[in-house]
């Protein structure tokens, strides 16, 4: 039986360039989360004033991959020590969030930023939010797998095509055939 996770790191474009890659991923759907504005467009996100953080939002296999798993190979993907920020995205809109499904993903998001924390892997402390998660708003098409459709827009090109070369690398093992 599939389950979801709904992440933010940034630009939703990043990180759906890299999670439909993973084994054990069935879905990865750009959109919005986390805000007051019930069906925002990309362009009221911006602004800033919705509340709403890009995200994915994942349908996974847990028999592939576990939440747990998930959640290593994100805070592997941007950088969860910058406050509303990710690279040259800055505003709310970036922020590093995971919205939790339930208790447990709550338990285990919580659990693996004290692991990430205690290990040192980053100077400066975590800002992920962990929050409920209340609603899920699909990104309009033509964000829909926007690094696939457009690699040679400069943004995919300077910004998505390393981030997407340095996670193949990592996780070459754990990609798709």
């Amino acid at each position: 039986m599939s389950e979801k996770a709904t992440l933010a790191g940034g630009c939703f474009w990043c990180l759906e360039a890299v999670f439909e890659e993973l084994r054990g991923i069935e879905k990865v759907e750009s959109g919005y989360s986390g805000g007051h504005v019930p069906n925002p467009t990309y362009e009221q996100v911006c602004t800033g004033t919705t509340g709403h953080a890009e995200v994915v939002q994942l349908t996974y296999d847990p028999g592939v991959i576990s939440y747990r798993e998930i959640l290593e190979v994100f805070f592997t993907v941007h950088d969860p020590t910058t406050l509303n920020r990710q690279g040259p995205d800055v505003g709310t809109q970036y922020r590093s969030a995971i919205f939790y499904h339930d208790e447990e993903q709550r338990r285990t998001a919580e659990e693996v930023i004290s692991e990430f924390e205690e290990k040192g892997v980053w100077e400066d402390p975590i800002v992920t939010e962990v929050t409920p998660f209340e609603a899920f708003y699909p990104a309009e098409e033509y964000h829909r797998e926007y690094f696939r459709n457009h690699p040679d827009q400069p943004y995919c090109r300077v910004v998505i095509a390393p981030k997407v070369a340095k996670f193949r690398k990592q996780y070459l093992e754990r990609l798709k055939a």
